[in-house]
């Protein structure tokens, strides 16, 4: 299977999964669901929003996305789509210390210097934070992990011929692995709804 339909297929998976958990309504009435926005991709010009649903006493699961088009100028369009599931040790999820485990998907098209890196990726790996109560419903969250990124893309320079990538509808990539690679980085606002 092409590695493009495979990311469409797990961003896919990830909304249906999410959207069942929100669809449990009658569970989904005695937890807290809060929305979260990470400041480092905001000051990157790389926006994004997230939801974290608690499922039990001492877990949660959050969906964020995030993305940008040519921010500072700069000849870059990312979208990324990233779940994470999380066990907090204190009992009460949304406040002090948790480790994680996150995927994402991404699709990139990046210029730099003379370099263009046009593709796909998926990654999966762990995360660990802290999350300081700053009120009654807002918190701010450190967030951090390192896991394994798996690509797929067509690496050119400035002097090769782009169209040389495209076989008939498809894309032919001419690179592709993996690499160790920081999955998380945050400083994260979070507002709990209920």
């Amino acid at each position: 299977m092409e590695f493009r339909k495979k990311i469409k297929l797990f961003a896919l998976a990830i909304c249906m999964g999410a959207g069942l958990l929100l669809l449990d309504v009658e569970e989904a009435r005695a937890q807290q669901f809060a929305v979260k926005a990470n400041a480092l991709n905001w000051v990157l010009c790389t926006p994004d929003i997230g939801f974290e649903l608690v499922t039990g006493e001492h877990t949660s699961l959050s969906l964020s996305a995030s993305g940008h088009y040519k921010p500072y100028g700069v000849n870059s369009k990312i979208f990324l789509l990233q779940p994470e599931f999380r066990y907090w040790f204190n009992g009460r999820p949304l406040t002090r210390e948790f480790v994680g485990v996150t995927a994402f998907a991404t699709t990139y098209d990046i210029s730099v210097s003379n370099r263009r890196f046009d593709g796909e990726a998926l990654a999966l790996g762990l995360t660990g934070g802290y999350v300081f109560n700053l009120g009654p419903r807002w918190g701010m969250e450190m967030s951090g992990g390192f896991g394994f990124l798996f690509f797929n893309q067509k690496q050119l320079t400035l002097h090769d011929n782009y169209e040389d990538a495209f076989v008939g509808e498809g894309v032919k990539a001419n690179s592709w692995g993996y690499k160790l690679f920081p999955v998380k980085l945050g400083v994260t606002f979070i507002y709990i709804i209920k």
